[in-house]
């Protein structure tokens, strides 16, 4: 692989800044967001990664080994505490209880990556640390982060940073084939815990071909073979291992009582997405007006964690008739959002936000993301926006 130019990171400056408070700092992301590559910037008096089976070993041991080698850092002619960096903690969570004590006591300051939620959910006896840490999240880089090329190739090769570095497509496809088999189809299957890993295999491709749709647990049970409570379980494994986006429907309505109360689910990346479910590049203009939708789903999502604001994501639909992409309810206002693969969008690509907006009063302007090369004025309540700005909806730059 090719090597990779350090592309900075948005959550950095939410990681400086919780330092700063001398609290300590929980970086959640799946495998190859950057998370080691990012904490290796921090000036830190130790770093210990459990990726190397002889260093987990070591404290798994004893975890005490941790806190003989942070009381011995120096704390003198110092401003603040010793940060410590430890990476892929989720391999070794007895050295959570250590980190406590040590924060406890003022010992020092932490930063811990780890990239399965569920292993420190779901251990026995595991120490979340609640109150001691600042949860963060390093997601695949967004829009402003990667300046992907062209709209198209954000779609097909997705946004994780080791993956967008190499310059060739047919590289970039090799290496993404490589990441489904050695952590989707490896290390995401052995969480799930099951003695027959033919249907999560299943499972797995059928719900990249279904990303971004609302779930039937039923219909996906008949299609794979087991029980719709097995195929939520699977689900559940995805989110907790960070590969998977759930957004909650919108259901609160005046007078709309059949709103969709089900669930849509997006793999966190849309490369991977892609390599998961076998597709080449050559995609219809369908299939590529659809994932724009996730595209711009994802951006959001993402966006909305790192804004200091206080946002989330949903998504809105009648089965009866109107639905609207997404939805951002930003400081108690909703923002609705339609996607289309216009580079023209006319008044009545606005029809279903306009229905929205009419149906919720507390509601910003509304928003088509498409392939404009410029901002447009719809109507006096929506505005068209090329999708290199969709950050600017979260951020206020609009």
């Amino acid at each position: 692989m090719d090597t990779m130019k350090y592309i900075s990171r948005f959550v950095e400056k939410n990681i400086v800044k919780a330092l700063a408070r001398n609290k300590s700092v929980l970086l959640l992301g799946a495998r190859q967001t950057g998370k080691t590559t990012l904490i290796n910037r921090l000036k830190s008096d130790l770093f210990v990664t459990f990726i190397s089976p002889e260093v987990r070993q070591r404290y798994e041991k004893d975890p005490a080994v941790l806190k003989s080698e942070v009381e011995a850092l120096d704390r003198e002619n110092r401003t603040g505490l010793p940060l410590v960096l430890l990476d892929e903690v989720q391999k070794v969570p007895a050295v959570l209880d250590v980190v406590q004590d040590l924060i406890d006591r003022k010992r020092a300051n932490f930063v811990l990556t780890g990239s399965s939620a569920r292993k420190l959910r779901k251990g026995h006896n595991v120490n979340l640390l609640p109150g001691r840490i600042v949860v963060l999240k390093l997601d695949p880089l967004v829009i402003k982060e990667s300046n992907p090329d062209s709209l198209e190739a954000a779609i097909l090769y997705g946004s994780l940073p080791g993956i967008i570095s190499v310059d060739n497509k047919s590289d970039q496809d090799v290496d993404l084939k490589s990441y489904v088999t050695t952590y989707l189809e490896e290390e995401v299957r052995a969480e799930a815990v099951v003695r027959n890993i033919g249907p999560f295999a299943r499972f797995l491709e059928y719900a990249a071909s279904e990303s971004g749709k609302v779930v039937n647990l039923r219909k996906l049970s008949q299609e794979i073979g087991v029980s719709h409570t097995t195929i939520a379980s699977y689900y559940q494994i995805m989110e907790d291992c960070l590969i998977a986006e759930r957004i909650e429907p919108l259901t609160k309505s005046a007078t709309r009582k059949k709103l969709t109360k089900s669930q849509k689910y997006m793999f966190f990346d849309l490369g991977v997405r892609r390599a998961v479910a076998r597709e080449g590049t050559e995609l219809p203009k369908e299939t590529l007006g659809h994932l724009f939708e996730q595209l711009v789903g994802l951006e959001l999502v993402r966006c909305a964690r790192m804004s200091e604001r206080n946002s989330d994501v949903f998504f809105w639909r009648d089965p009866d008739g109107p639905e609207v992409d997404w939805v951002v309810k930003k400081d108690g206002k909703y923002i609705p959002i339609e996607v289309k693969w216009s580079d023209a969008p006319q008044a009545k690509d606005a029809k279903h936000l306009m229905v929205f907006l009419q149906e919720y009063k507390n509601f910003g302007k509304g928003y088509i993301i498409c392939r404009t090369p410029r901002k447009m004025r719809i109507n006096k309540y929506v505005d068209a926006i090329p999708w290199q700005q969709v950050d600017d909806i979260i951020f206020d730059l609009l």
